[in-house]
């Protein structure tokens, strides 16, 4: 069971949320080790019990599981843990129990982030660089110069902070400083975990390169292209391997990786596998968003392990007001505090009191309206891209599916779409599987339209990063679904002018305050929330723990 503390009317009342049930392959996997121990009876059983956790909590994201001493004792007798040069499927280390891959992958990981943390430079002329580059004379600390002279001195930075505080805006003169102090030209390549993610870096970058106060040669050097990490790797689907490794690495001087709150450890450790030796790696993301889908909670791991190469940027340039509010509130979990700031209706942030799908229809008629006088795709979606509603779940009331069929329904009803089989005018859709035969990747999202230039022929477009539009057949588009709502998950990476966020109608497991969060800070005008007040506080009072030795491994083999 978990349990929650929270607090409504001065009251403290205890939240329990049901554990996920053991599935299927929890159970076969653990009845597969535990056939192949000497274990029988009751400590047999036990011992699957275990398995069965150790399952279930990786698949919940966690890199492992805390054992009990007694339960260390029965897992060292049963014949299976790595020790010595035997390995085996599983791994203790400091009473923690792993799967041996992600132990592998953790302890990689740690000790290449460490070989990294040794690696310092020696810059002449840095201060000179840094104040053309950084004017700030506001008399307080300049975060974003601090995160300048780490990148210039080390090989290793990792730049986190809310949104608005500058993330892009400070790497973008990182890589100017460092191709002006270079010998030479320097190879860099810059990758996001999404191809959303990608986009809306590569969008930055053109945006603020323009106003370096540098020499055209060296803007010039700056790269724009922006691609996801699956792609700079090579992705060998279906299998989990990456055609550049350790044995063939990446041919990149510095490597620049946004989102990283987004990226699982798996990935990260083949990422920093593959870097070719005295290459930099600068790693950027908000520490406070949500985790990786996949195992472990990497970035936030990091700035807790690598203190000496994490710069936090803490003033917001254009984050404020309610919406800033609301979040550092759900961020701090002052549930009561963020309850009453959406308690004003003229607010930037504030509780939803309409109709969800009449709400969510008004706005989605902006575009609707636009593709049916004729305008270009690249007008209609920024049209689309306004608006957004967010939900915690796929399935269930107030969930993705719920919402997506009820706007859906509404839509038809006041004629305003004509759905006349899967595909019709009008209709947005996420991909939701990488399909790099077509440069389609998971959580792109597209507008089906009629195409002028086929004779009003349906066809499925999608903007790229560089501004070029992409259009397919629907028959093409397999792996899709209609996204007039979307997953909180599935926005990370994404801003929008304004934000509807559905919270379910039952406190479950999904809520947490990094969920909240992250939902919250996809807005940059407008937020309104739909939700009860035992949802709302249930979501804050529940901060997301993910089970890892990474940030302690990190303090130990760098002596924090």
């Amino acid at each position: 069971m978990i349990n929650d503390q929270i607090s409504i009317n001065g009251k403290q009342i205890l939240v329990t949320h049901d554990e996920q049930p053991f599935s299927r392959l929890d159970i076969g996997f653990a009845r597969f080790l535990s056939e192949r121990c000497p274990l029988s009876g009751e400590r047999k059983s036990r011992f699957e019990r275990l398995l069965m956790q150790l399952s279930a909590r990786q698949a919940a994201g966690h890199s492992c599981v805390s054992l009990a001493t007694e339960d260390l004792a029965l897992v060292e007798s049963s014949g299976l843990t790595t020790g010595g040069e035997r390995v085996m499927p599983l791994v203790i280390e400091n009473s923690r129990l792993y799967l041996h891959r992600y132990w592998r992958y953790e302890q990689r990981l740690a000790e290449q982030l460490s070989a990294l943390c040794d690696r310092h430079f020696a810059t002449a002329r840095l201060d000179e660089f840094l104040n053309r580059y950084f004017t700030s004379n506001d008399g307080g600390v300049d975060w974003q110069r601090r995160a300048a002279q780490s990148a210039a001195t080390q090989a290793l930075t990792i730049i986190t902070g809310g949104p608005g505080t500058g993330k892009t805006t400070t790497v973008v003169k990182i890589l100017a400083l460092l191709q002006e102090i270079a010998e030479q030209s320097l190879h860099i390549a810059l990758a996001a975990p999404t191809g959303k993610a990608a986009m809306r870096l590569q969008e930055a970058i053109a945006i603020n390169k323009d106003g370096l106060p540098c020499s055209q040669d060296i803007k010039n050097r700056i790269p724009e292209k922006v691609t996801t990490l699956h792609s700079l790797l090579g992705a060998r689907p279906p299998s989990p391997y990456f055609r550049h490794c350790a044995d063939q690495p990446l041919p990149y001087d510095l490597l620049v990786v946004d989102e990283t709150s987004m990226v699982d450890l798996a990935l990260m450790s083949k990422l920093v596998d593959a870097l070719k030796p005295g290459a930099r790696l600068i790693l950027l993301g908000d520490k406070d968003q949500l985790a990786s889908v996949e195992s472990g909670a990497v970035l936030a791991d990091l700035t807790l392990g690598l203190p000496r190469q994490t710069v936090e940027l803490l003033r917001s340039h254009r984050f404020q007001g309610d919406i800033k509010t609301l979040a550092d509130a759900v961020n701090q979990q002052l549930g009561e505090q963020a309850w009453q700031l959406l308690q004003n209706p003229a607010a930037d942030a504030s509780l939803l009191t309409a109709d969800p799908v009449d709400f969510s229809v008004e706005h989605y008629l902006d575009y609707l309206a636009l593709m049916n006088s004729g305008a270009d795709f690249p007008d209609v979606f920024a049209a689309f891209n306004r608006f957004q509603v967010l939900c915690s779940n796929l399935r269930g009331p107030n969930s993705v599916s719920d919402i997506n069929h009820r706007v859906e329904q509404e839509l038809c009803r006041r004629n305003k779409i004509r759905p006349g089989g899967l595909w019709y005018p009008g209709r947005p859709v996420m991909i939701t599987a990488n399909n790099p035969g077509i440069q389609l990747y998971n959580g792109d999202i597209g507008l089906c339209m009629a195409d002028a230039e086929s004779d009003g022929q349906l066809r499925v477009f999608f903007l790229r990063g560089d501004g070029s539009v992409k259009k397919l057949l629907p028959a093409r588009v397999l792996a899709c679904e209609t996204v007039f709502a979307m997953t909180i998950h599935k926005s990370q990476g994404s801003e929008f002018e304004r934000v509807l966020i559905m919270l379910p109608e039952r406190i479950n497991p999904v809520l947490s305050k990094e969920l909240l969060y992250t939902a919250v800070t996809r807005a940059k005008a407008q937020v309104k929330i739909a939700a009860d007040l035992a949802a709302f506080l249930a979501s804050i009072a529940h901060k997301v723990q993910r089970d890892s030795g990474l940030a302690d491994k990190l303090l130990a083999l760098n002596n924090e």
